[in-house]
């Protein structure tokens, strides 16, 4: 392969259109020199000439850390078709990358970095992460061109904490699609993902209910995000939302004053119940290896209220004395919680909803507190008390068959991590920063390639507002030209790509076979018509009207183009290819009585298809 970089024409010409809007002429030409980056650039001053990226084009690097950025930087041009760069050591020539960590410039902070064009491109940053922030506009820059308009640029981003939360507690979703989103995540210098799910448990085998990730495949997933800067924290929501984990475990649920257990709350006056949780935490450690854990607390009583619980009352009474809630029973289960993940070093988050002021007992100082719902407790109570403030807030959320951000109203009224549900705050201090979040609360709603196509100018509009001007182009339009330039990040993997042509194949798994008609769907999966119907998953229990149940058969049923669960993923594999449900994400099983069953691959081996054109 060549070492020159091709010039990504649709690049350019996105990056030419969004500055091609009539303005005076003197405003033109400075415009015309600034790079185009999402986040924007927060500032630039542009100098005569420009640099050229070439085939002698080296990475300079001395420190150790200047060497590990300059090796992820080498791998991602190489995955952005910019052929294999050298990374050395000692002095720079013309047309050299030179990657400098300078721990002197404080006023860089931890994230800040400078960028220098000219006969060479130099990256400083006080520390590696604001180095590797600044490879990263290299790339979003050589991703529209070899030449980057000669000047400078200091870069320093407005809050600490830029993220993304997913929910994959009920609903699986491939390690593909989240390795994805880490990449393109690191790509706009978001640097925080918060992940609900669930790992498989050695120590509590009852729990292992899909969908679940294996410890090697979290492993991987965290290796990644360590690479590229993108924190990920964990999270078990508790004490509500614990069905996924002690659905089987009757004795740890709460009970009702009618003697009904909820699945779904763990009961927090059982010291058996604290010793569960705090043994998923340590399971969790295993794999994990991030400073946060999150244990959501919210949504406690949902549907229900305290009052059916009256032994929940009792319990605070007897720890805090006559005049304490119930309320104070909840806050001591997290401040336990917060104290047991402090002792291994680690900061507790929890979302505002439970924080509903009928709490004699406060909650732990510096537990950072990830405000999604407007309650009676304000956001500006939260910052006077000192809890460190996540903006997480609804308007933010993207849910599978539900609701989805406006992310062009927002732009439009140039919102901020300092506008909250119910409030906007005047100042930023005690602001950590903002997010987006994807729940699955109908889980067959949408595939996951319709929520990445979703997700993309909100990751990128989060990117923009909490690291810089929350409007930095007169137009949402405009703005949104500035990611069509920049595109996605290195390595980032096309997840659409069907590896068959429209057709009609027979499909054999050893004594297995069908005829099918395989065609594309619009979101990249396919749908297989056979002479009854199309293939579906239908049956067992329904987890957020989603067929999760392993061993559950497929069969034909009426085709339907709306149907998600009638959508198919074709994986290769040694042999032929298996059919993974675009939706449940298990593979389909061949039974020793010939039956077509899902099953999570590491239950029951998935079966290998051998597809044959039918002519």
């Amino acid at each position: 392969m060549s070492r020159y970089p091709r010039r990504r024409l649709l690049g350019v010409l996105v990056a030419f259109l969004l500055l091609a809007a009539p303005v005076p002429a003197v405003a033109q030409t400075v415009a015309a020199s600034v790079p185009i980056t999402v986040p924007a650039l927060t500032n630039w001053t542009p100098e005569q000439g420009s640099y050229r990226y070439g085939g002698s084009a080296r990475l300079v690097a001395d420190s150790a850390p200047e060497r590990r950025v300059a090796n992820t930087l080498a791998d991602d041009l190489r995955d952005a078709g910019h052929g294999d760069v050298p990374v050395v050591s000692g002095g720079a020539r013309t047309g050299d990358i030179v990657i400098d960590v300078q721990p002197g410039r404080a006023a860089l902070g931890a994230e800040g970095h400078e960028l220098r064009a000219g006969a060479r491109l130099s990256v400083t940053g006080a520390t590696e992460r604001g180095a590797f922030y600044g490879t990263r506009t290299v790339l979003q820059l050589l991703a529209q061109g070899d030449r980057i308009p000669a000047g400078h640029t200091v870069d320093v981003p407005r809050y600490a904490e830029r993220g993304v939360g997913v929910c994959a507690c009920y609903i699986h979703i491939s390690t593909e699609w989240l390795e994805n989103l880490v990449r393109d995540m690191a790509y706009h210098k978001l640097n925080q993902l918060l992940l609900e799910l669930k790992v498989k448990s050695d120590t509590h085998p009852e729990a292992n209910t899909w969908g679940y990730y294996t410890k090697d495949e979290i492993r991987r997933l965290v290796a990644l995000g360590d690479r590229y800067h993108v924190e990920i924290i964990p999270e078990i929501n508790s004490p509500g939302h614990m069905d996924p984990w002690i659905e089987n475990r009757p004795d740890l649920q709460l009970t009702d004053s009618d003697g009904n257990k909820q699945p779904s709350r763990l009961d927090i006056t059982q010291p058996a119940a604290f010793d569960y949780y705090t043994s998923l935490i340590d399971e969790y450690a295993q794999v994990f290896t991030g400073g946060s854990w999150h244990m959501g607390a919210d949504e406690y009583m949902l549907g229900s209220d305290f009052a059916r619980y009256p032994q929940v009352l009792r319990y605070a009474q007897e720890k805090y004395g006559a005049n304490a809630t119930p309320q104070d029973a909840f806050i001591d289960f997290v401040n336990r919680v917060q104290t047991y993940v402090a002792a291994k070093g680690k900061k507790l988050r929890i979302w505002n909803d439970g924080l509903t002021g009928a709490n004699t007992v406060p909650v732990t100082a510096g537990t950072t507190v990830e405000h999604w719902l407007n309650v009676a407790v304000k956001p500006s109570q939260l910052l006077a008390q000192g809890y460190p403030l996540m903006n997480a807030a609804y308007a933010l959320y993207l849910v599978r068959g539900g609701f989805h951000t406006d992310t062009k109203g927002l732009y439009d009224q140039s919102w901020d991590p300092r506008s909250f549900e119910g409030e906007k705050v005047a100042s930023s201090q005690g602001i950590t920063g903002a997010k987006i979040s994807l729940w699955p609360d109908n889980g067959r709603g949408e595939t996951e390639n319709e929520v990445a196509v979703d997700t993309d100018p909100a990751l990128r509009h989060v990117a923009q507002a909490t690291w810089g001007d929350p409007h930095p182009d007169a137009t949402y339009d405009r703005f949104t030209a500035r990611g069509t330039a920049v595109g996605h990040a290195p390595g980032w993997r096309d997840l659409t790509r069907v590896p068959v042509a429209d057709g009609t194949y027979t499909l054999r798994a050893g004594a297995a076979s069908l005829t099918a008609e395989v065609r594309r769907t619009p979101d990249g999966y396919v749908t297989l018509r056979t002479g009854t119907g199309c293939l579906e998953v239908r049956g067992g229990k329904l987890t957020l009207n989603t067929p999760l149940q392993p061993g559950v058969e497929i069969t034909s049923q009426t085709c339907d183009a709306g149907n998600t669960v009638q959508r198919w993923e074709l994986e290769q594999v040694a042999g032929g290819f298996t059919l993974v449900n675009a939706i449940t994400r298990m593979a389909v099983h061949v039974t020793d009585d010939g039956r077509l069953v899902q099953y999570p691959p590491d239950q029951q081996q998935p079966a290998a298809w051998h597809l044959t054109t039918i002519h």
